[in-house]
C-alpha cells in the first residue's frame, strides 16, 4: 500500500502519483476497452452483469457511469471517492444469482470476483499504455498496481496483485475458471456494435469510430484471452494492435487538452503543474 496524499482534496493518489500518469494517457482508453471483452470470459463475473445490469438496453449510459467512477476514484478528493465507492458497495449487495454456465452461486460483493474485475481493469491501463510508448520504466510499472491496491480494497476486494509478476501469476491462476460461452459472445458482440440511435449512426461518423477503437481493444487483450474468445491469438495482431495505439495516442496528444481529456482529469492535472512549479 503506498502513502496517500497529505492533502484529502488531492484524493487517494495525487501529483507525482504513476496512477495519475497513466490515467492521464490517451491509450488508457483502449486498455479499458481491452479489459471489459477479457472480463467478459469470467462466466460468474459476466452473469451479474447479464443478469443485473441494463448493459444491453443503456450500453452508453452505463458505459459513461464506469468512466465516470474510474476518473472520480483517480482524481477526486478523498470524501467523493468514498461516497461513489460506498455507492457501489451498497448496489453489489443487490446482484447475486446463479450463474448458468458453470451452475454455481456467485454474488457481485465477493472479493474472489472483485478481484478479477480490477486486475483485468488495471493490467488493460498498464498494457495500453506501456504499448503506446507512454514512457514508464519497469519501477513505475509496479508503483501503477501497488497504487492501484487502494482502489480495489475501496470495493472489497482483497489479496489484490501489487506488481507485474504477480498479475500474471493471478492470471495463470485464473485460468482455468475463464470460459467462452454464448452469454461472453453476446457480450463481445454488444461491446463490438452496441445500438446507437439511427440519426447518430447514419449522419456521424460514430459508428464507424466506435467499431474501430472497439476492434483495437479487443485486439489488445492478451494473446490467450483473445484464443479464448475464438479469435487468433497471433503474435501479427499483438504487433498491429502495437502499431495502432502507438499511432492513436501521437494523433491524440496533437489535439487541445480539452479533447484529450475530461474535467475531472484536467483539473487534477492543473493542480499537478501548478505544485511542480511552485517546487522549481
Amino acid at each position: 500500500m503506498t502513502d496517500l496524499p497529505r492533502d484529502p482534496a488531492l484524493g487517494y493518489f495525487g501529483p507525482g502519483s504513476v496512477t495519475w500518469k497513466v490515467m492521464a494517457d490517451p491509450a488508457a482508453g483502449p486498455g479499458g476497452i481491452a479489459a471489459l471483452f477479457t472480463q467478459a470470459l469470467h462466466p460468474r463475473a459476466l452473469a451479474g452483469v447479464d443478469q443485473h445490469s441494463d448493459f444491453r438496453t443503456q450500453f452508453w449510459p452505463r458505459l459513461a457511469r464506469t468512466a465516470q467512477y474510474v476518473m472520480t476514484v483517480t482524481y477526486g478528493p478523498r470524501d467523493e471517492v468514498d461516497r461513489i465507492a460506498g455507492h457501489v458497495r451498497r448496489a453489489h449487495e443487490h446482484v447475486r444469482g446463479v450463474d448458468p454456465v458453470t451452475g454455481r452461486t456467485y454474488a457481485a460483493s465477493e472479493p474472489d470476483l472483485l478481484r478479477w474485475v480490477h486486475v483485468t481493469e488495471v493490467h488493460g491501463f498498464l498494457d495500453a499504455v506501456q504499448r503506446a510508448g507512454g514512457g514508464l520504466t519497469d519501477a513505475e510499472a509496479d508503483r501503477f498496481l501497488a497504487e492501484q491496491v487502494r482502489a480495489a480494497e475501496l470495493l472489497g476486494a482483497t489479496d489484490v496483485p501489487a506488481s507485474r509478476a504477480e498479475v500474471d501469476a493471478y492470471f495463470e491462476a485464473v485460468r482455468p475458471e475463464l470460459r467462452a460461452s454464448s452469454t461472453s459472445r453476446s457480450g463481445a458482440l454488444r461491446l463490438l456494435a452496441p445500438p446507437m440511435p439511427a440519426k447518430v449512426a447514419l449522419a456521424t461518423p460514430a459508428r464507424p469510430a466506435w467499431a474501430a477503437l472497439a476492434t483495437l481493444g479487443f485486439a489488445l487483450q492478451p494473446r490467450w484471452a483473445r484464443r479464448m474468445h475464438g479469435l487468433p491469438g497471433l503474435p501479427t495482431t499483438d504487433l498491429a494492435a502495437g502499431l495502432a495505439i502507438r499511432a492513436l495516442r501521437s494523433t491524440v496528444l496533437t489535439l487541445p487538452e480539452t479533447w484529450q481529456r475530461g474535467p475531472v482529469a484536467r483539473e487534477a492535472l492543473a493542480k499537478e503543474r501548478a505544485m511542480l512549479g511552485d517546487a522549481a
